[in-house]
């Protein structure tokens, strides 16, 4: 097993959704990452630029939601797996994206959508 950069509860505003009125009014999306990837390099040197930098991930993360629109969260989170892989250290990734508002007409705490993706011969 790979190390694991975990950022989780990542809340951003975007307009996705099959319905015609998500699209025009949006609402809020709660994202999950889990990048694997080796942090060997950055724990032994203690060493910012070895790793991923979760901090201008999350703000890509939020801006990738809200540039982008998409009918599905399953595209919205393959859309996400693809700017985490656009870095060449990640090994793999695990996108969970959650809309806790969506136009369901019974009592849901939220609902969720999780892809993992991988480079070419990662597991």
């Amino acid at each position: 097993m790979m190390d694991r950069i975990e950022l989780t509860g990542l809340r951003a505003f975007g307009h996705h959704g099959a319905l015609e009125h998500e699209r025009r009014e949006g609402q809020t999306f709660v994202v999950d990452l889990a990048l694997e990837l080796d942090l060997s390099a950055a724990a032994a040197g203690d060493d910012l630029s070895a790793t991923v930098h979760y901090g201008e991930l999350a703000e890509r993360a939020v801006a990738a939601v809200g540039s982008s629109r998409f009918d599905l969260i399953e595209a919205l989170a393959n859309h996400l797996a693809e700017l985490v892989l656009s870095d060449t250290r990640v090994a793999a990734v695990t996108v969970r994206v959650a809309k806790p508002d969506a136009p369901i007409p019974v009592p849901f705490d939220e609902v969720a959508v999780v892809l993992r993706r991988a480079r070419d011969g990662a597991a």
